[in-house]
């Protein structure tokens, strides 16, 4: 029998479940997994693989619902268009969901790990399940490994790779399909690669990137690349729920076996059930470790044996650290409610900024450089530029209308601005004033900005110009007839 007090004794922590003595890695064969926490991780995984493969061909008013161009800096959220302009927004948004994971994590521990990463719903929701389709269980995967090199063994290889290879390249597709949109992955295929070369190597880094990762890295990924991981030492505490074993009630551990008188023991029988099924390799009954994904198959494997060993299921189970030492429900603290606080106040900005963005930015400003100049007709004259970034997925015509002081609008091309969905207009104009009306060297100025008989904007700026003198009119008046005369 095994000490009654497993986590007084953490050597394990010093040492990595896929690395042995020498550095080499370990290959992993997860036992398949089953049970009712299994079945709601793949039905949840279906879901959420149906979601991604679609999400590309959904559209929203003719536009894709989810757009992440990074390339040219245009992002559509369901159905709303981000530019560069909206980069408050999105940074917003951005620690939103990193608190939202944060605040998930000191509740509810690594759940996101096991339930909803991309990650790990390719790798054991689909790749694994082609594994264990074409490689056999855990047993037949060691032993396939360990044989010689054979024709079924090179059958399997081949057969299996080619699938994660396909597989990879759909996902690929797919992620690229986010990237740039459907529309112009579409033409990649009907045009043919040589005439998107740039495309098309993206398509091949993407699928090379993803067959590494779901092929060969796998749990490496999990337990070395990805720094949540690495950050969940920081988020746990002894409140916080996680997979855990129930070391009270589980030890001292030990086999059972008929005919043998009944020992002092707990309900753990040590038949490492929860190992074999552990996706990371290890052994949940040591308590709360880096590798652990919340994935839930130790609880499914240790409940299925407690059926049949007549023994209350639980043993391995969602619950804290106090909950099991001390039997303390798990509850909201000091903590927990700062991290609330925090993420509705972020959220609550983001919404705020959302709803009162302007969908079409103007900027306006006079052009540096150039002084103003004196038309004949006795007007004084200044060159604006200005640039409307439209993020709407409708074309608008702007009109500029000249509120303060009393002048005219005139553009150089001498044509209306008409801006493009989805894009940036620049234009120039000479705003003129009557000289007469000039008493400041520089004058406020105010011009709104309307579109389809809709105010979008006031804008406000400075006009530069002689300060009008009427003494100084009545000297030129004077010395013209003076000259007149002689």
């Amino acid at each position: 029998m095994k000490s009654a007090h497993p986590l007084a004794d953490e050597h394990f922590r010093d040492e990595l479940s896929n690395v042995d003595k020498e550095g080499k890695r370990l290959w992993i064969f997860p036992k398949k997994p089953k049970g009712r926490f299994y079945n709601y991780r793949t039905w949840l995984s279906w879901f959420f693989m149906a979601m991604m493969f679609v999400g590309p061909f959904l559209k929203f008013k003719g536009h894709p619902l989810l757009l992440l161009n990074v390339l040219e800096r245009k992002f559509i959220i369901l159905g709303m268009v981000f530019w560069p302009q909206d980069l408050n927004l999105f940074a917003l948004l951005m620690l939103s969901f990193v608190l939202f994971i944060v605040l998930f994590t000191v509740l509810f521990g690594r759940v996101w790990c096991g339930w909803a990463c991309p990650q790990t719903i390719f790798l054991e929701m689909l790749f694994r399940k082609v594994e264990y389709l074409i490689d056999g269980d855990y047993q037949q995967q060691k032993r396939l490994m360990d044989q010689e090199w054979n024709t079924e063994k090179i059958f399997k290889r081949a057969f299996k790779h080619i699938i994660f290879f396909l597989l990879s390249f759909l996902i690929a597709n797919t992620f690229l399909g986010y990237i740039i949109g459907i529309e112009e992955l579409k033409l990649l295929v009907v045009d043919g690669p040589m005439d998107h070369l740039g495309k098309f190597a993206s398509l091949l880094i993407f699928t090379s990137v993803f067959y590494m990762v779901f092929a060969h890295l796998r749990e490496l990924v999990c337990v070395f690349i990805c720094p949540y991981g690495r950050l969940q030492g920081l988020m746990l505490d002894k409140n916080s729920m996680v997979v855990a074993y129930d070391h009270v009630r589980g030890e001292p551990r030990g086999k059972l076996k008929k005919g043998e008188e009944e020992a002092p023991r707990g309900s753990c029988i040590d038949c490492k059930l929860c190992v074999s099924v552990c996706p990371t390799g290890i052994d949940i009954r040591n308590g709360t470790q880096l590798e652990c994904i919340n994935c839930t198959a130790c609880i499914d494997a240790c409940d299925e044996v407690m059926e049949k060993i007549e023994q209350p299921k639980g043993l391995v189970r969602f619950a804290s650290v106090n909950n099991i030492i001390e039997g303390k429900k798990i509850g909201l603290n000091f903590r927990n409610g700062a991290y609330g606080v925090v993420l509705a106040a972020l959220f609550g900005v983001f919404l705020y900024l959302l709803i009162t963005r302007k969908l079409v930015e103007t900027t306006m400003l006079r052009t540096p450089g150039m002084l103003y100049q004196t038309q004949e007709n006795g007007k004084i004259s200044n060159l604006y530029s200005i640039e409307f970034v439209n993020k709407t997925f409708d074309k608008l015509p702007i009109q500029l209308k000249l509120i303060e002081p009393k002048g005219e609008i005139k553009f150089i091309d001498g044509k209306d601005i008409v801006v493009d969905k989805e894009s940036v207009g620049e234009s120039s104009f000479f705003l003129l004033l009557d000289g007469a009306s000039i008493t400041k060297i520089s004058t406020p100025v105010t011009i709104e900005v309307w579109s389809n008989g809709a105010l979008i904007e006031e804008m406000k700026s400075k006009f530069n110009g002689p300060v009008y003198s009427k003494e100084k009119e009545e000297l030129k008046e004077k010395e013209k007839g003076e000259k007149h005369e002689d």
